[in-house]
């Protein structure tokens, strides 16, 4: 079966916005490699429910003289093809929008801006384009390293299983933060906050499909800390911290956590390594045991998705603009490298449609 595949990317270089390909998940191979649409820095994707729209924030911090992003709606004209046409644009009320995600129904979309400290909540009209501004809310707060965590940097938005609590991953706090999110798509008053060790810098996040387990992808410390979840009040309880690289290695950062769908092995990108690292997860208490690091063929592996069916992984190498296909083994969860490759300039999101 061939699947179409978006693939967002920053456009200061060659680039030019959002491209798209097709994938088949037989072979890995990865053709028909197209602009899909123009765009500025449409470095993170979401799908719409209904698989007819598609979401990208611009990540930029200037948005019709605005100190602001945007984010920018397209509706799937030809999905075969993955053929897109812009809806409308709306301003993300932040400098650098960098993470989004759709609530349940399509209802609206929410997004963290990275720059501007603050999370905001957008209405999703029934035919795909953004409307009234719903929620905005402003971090407060600061960390130990100055001055990357001078200031909040909201970096990620998750919804529970439940679809009950939004959580950002704040990487300026130190923080993940909880909030309820009410049918309409805005954000209610917030519920908790939990605190990862000082200067570990909390970038994106993952649930466990069981509703039990939660993990924190932690960029500057390169760790992932594993948590216990509380579903009925949206706490989280830190249960484990553990690298994402060999032992010894200081340098560079983490970009991307994913959970396969069999909810057996959880992965994590690497930058400066360049590696994706797999880790198993302990189905009663929630707790990574480290089974393999795997390059990634190129250098500065930013996002990585896994196809719906299990079985790829596609990552995206951001400095050494190329895509590379891996191969997992249903058993142990290790990649091996694929035919698959495409260059393309500055890849930073895969989506699969």
């Amino acid at each position: 079966m061939k699947r179409t595949v978006f693939l967002g990317t920053y456009t200061q270089g060659e680039s030019k916005g959002i491209y798209s390909c097709r994938f088949d998940d037989e072979t890995g191979a990865l053709t028909d490699y197209r602009l899909a649409a123009e765009t500025p820095s449409p470095s993170f994707l979401a799908l719409h429910p209904n698989g007819k729209f598609l979401y990208a924030v611009n990540e930029t911090d200037d948005y019709m003289g605005e100190n602001s992003g945007a984010i920018t709606a397209f509706a799937i004209t030809d999905p075969a093809r993955g053929v897109i046409q812009k809806l409308n644009t709306v301003s993300s009320h932040g400098a650098h929008p960098c993470h989004l995600a759709i609530t349940p129904g399509g209802k609206a979309v929410i997004i963290a801006n990275y720059s501007g400290s603050t999370v905001s909540s957008i209405e999703i009209r029934a035919d795909g384009s953004l409307g009234n501004t719903l929620t905005k809310i402003t971090h407060q707060g600061s960390s130990v390293l100055k001055p990357r965590q001078a200031a909040p940097h909201p970096h990620a938005v998750n919804l529970d299983p439940a679809k009950k609590f939004v959580f950002i991953a704040d990487l300026g706090m130190d923080e993940v933060l909880c909030y309820e999110l009410l049918d309409d798509g805005r954000l209610s008053r917030q519920r908790g906050t939990t605190k990862v060790a000082p200067g570990s810098g909390p970038r994106h996040f993952a649930f466990h499909a069981s509703g039990r387990f939660g993990y924190v992808l932690n960029e500057i410390s390169r760790t992932i800390t594993a948590f216990r979840y509380n579903p009925r009040n949206g706490e989280l309880n830190q249960a484990q911290t553990i690298s994402t690289v060999p032992e010894g290695w200081t340098r560079g950062s983490t970009a991307e956590i994913f959970i396969h769908p069999n909810d057996e092995f959880l992965y994590s990108s690497n930058r400066g390594h360049d590696s994706i690292a797999c880790f198993r997860i302990d189905q009663e208490s929630g707790r990574l045991t480290l089974v393999d690091i795997e390059k990634t063929g190129g250098r500065t592996p930013r996002n990585f998705n896994l196809d719906p069916s299990g079985r790829w992984i596609i990552a995206a190498n951001q400095a050494s603009g190329d895509l590379h296909v891996f191969s997992i083994d249903q058993e142990t969860g290790i990649l091996e490298p694929a035919a698959g490759r495409v260059e393309m300039p500055d890849p930073v999101c895969v989506v699969f449609l």
